[in-house]
């Protein structure tokens, strides 16, 4: 018989397993902020089985679970292990629409696209006239204007919202975007999806929300067709792994994304901010040298207008960058 202390030693070298935890809120946020209650801790490799509520605070049975629009959040989940100086992988594995109903604007409030005439009574939501209704067919995976059930599309689900709890006592509303992350709107935030955020509280406190159905590139309506979803997400460490903001992978392409507030967020500044933090992620994890790095993104870049407020987002094929592979992979 082996002496216990060799026991003790092979037990102590046994992967600890990652575990699904299935939980739903109560209670719902409108800032990202360290001041808000854990709602869930998890270790990395855990994965997170939850709902969301749409941006007015409707669940999946239709019942408004706050009371004010705004982009309601679901969190804070705590990672056991985070530190600030770290960042998480969040891993978006599944996003599922669950109930029949969802609404956009009915115009575009920015970049001077003329007005549509304004839709009847009968048409927008009683009471919020700048509301229009959508029907989601959950067993067809479609969406459509209720007034319009022609103008049909397939749903891809999306979060609006995924970030952190900022550093200090900085209590960001949900309606901003920036280095925590936020409300990027940006419409790969979708299944397949992994979004790196910086880490800045013990635990990160993870919060995510503003299910959409369906978006275009900048959010032109100031809405997506809004909903709520089923969403399950599973959540990394990457120990020491400095990053300046949000940054996402899939299958085909890594992508830095630029926004900045409560500064002004001008597309202008946010190129800037997207193209730099991508250039440094080529040649931080990749291996290529600024140089390459410059001429990959000028050959090679494709530059997303997430939101017509500002947020932008530069990204490359991972096909063109070669066999390197990413260290934050490994580790």
């Amino acid at each position: 018989m082996p002496p216990r202390r060799a026991v003790f030693f092979v037990l102590a070298s046994l992967p600890v397993l990652a575990e699904t935890h299935r939980i739903v809120g109560t209670q719902y946020f409108h800032t990202f902020s360290a001041a808000h209650p854990v709602l869930l801790r998890v270790k990395p490799g855990d994965t997170i089985v939850t709902k969301t509520v749409d941006s007015a605070g409707f669940d999946f049975s239709g019942t408004r679970r706050t009371k004010t629009h705004g982009n309601p959040l679901t969190g804070a989940f705590y990672i056991e292990g985070a530190e600030p100086g770290d960042a998480l992988a969040v891993r978006v594995r599944r996003l599922r629409v669950n109930r029949a109903a969802g609404y956009t604007g009915w115009h575009i409030p920015a970049a001077g696209a003329p007005l549509p005439p304004k839709p009847g009574p009968g048409v927008v939501y009683a009471g919020y006239d700048y509301l229009l209704p959508w029907a989601i067919d959950l067993k067809r995976q479609r969406t459509n204007p209720r007034d319009e059930p022609a103008m049909s599309f397939p749903v891809e689900p999306m979060l609006g919202c995924i970030g952190v709890a900022p550093e200090g006592e900085f209590s960001p509303r949900s309606g901003p975007a920036g280095y925590w992350g936020g409300n990027l709107d940006y419409n790969l935030v979708r299944e397949g999806a992994t979004v790196y955020l910086p880490v800045f509280h013990p635990g990160a406190l993870l919060f995510f929300g503003d299910g959409h159905a369906l978006q275009g590139d900048g959010e032109a309506l100031g809405s997506g067709v809004e909903t709520s979803l089923d969403v399950e997400v599973t959540v990394e460490l990457r120990k020491g792994w400095t990053i300046p903001g949000p940054r996402l992978e899939n299958a085909e392409w890594v992508a830095a994304i630029g926004s900045r507030a409560p500064e002004p967020a001008t597309l202008n500044a946010n190129t800037a901010i997207a193209t730099a933090d991508l250039a440094t992620w080529l040649q931080h994890d990749f291996g290529l040298t600024p140089r390459q790095s410059h001429m990959l993104i000028g050959v090679k870049a494709r530059y997303d207008v997430a939101t017509l407020g500002g947020t932008v987002v530069a990204r490359v094929p991972k096909a063109a960058i070669g066999r390197r592979r990413a260290t934050t992979t490994r580790r």
